[in-house]
């Protein structure tokens, strides 16, 4: 399974990105290190895929994220746009 080594880790610190995106989003950017699929960050959160999928969605239409198809499995990944903002 991607992502697992990081399983253990602390997460993401979002607090400065919460205010303006929203805490689940800003807590999906911040897992998005690596590309993971809807069904890994929702596993990783704990939240359901539904709503996990709607947030990413929500990010790839603000050029935050971007969907990329690999198999039958779509995993996201950030854009330098993401990227610049998490920083």
């Amino acid at each position: 399974m991607r992502g697992i080594g990081t399983l253990w880790e602390p997460g993401p610190d979002t607090a400065d990105l919460a205010p303006a995106l929203g805490a689940t989003r800003a807590l999906l950017l911040g897992l998005l290190e690596t590309p993971a699929s809807t069904l890994e960050l929702a596993r990783r959160t704990g939240l359901a895929a539904g709503g996990v999928s709607a947030q990413l969605h929500r990010l790839a239409a603000a050029g935050l994220v971007a969907p990329h198809r690999t198999g039958r499995v779509v995993l996201y990944a950030r854009t330098s746009r993401g990227e610049a903002l998490y920083r």
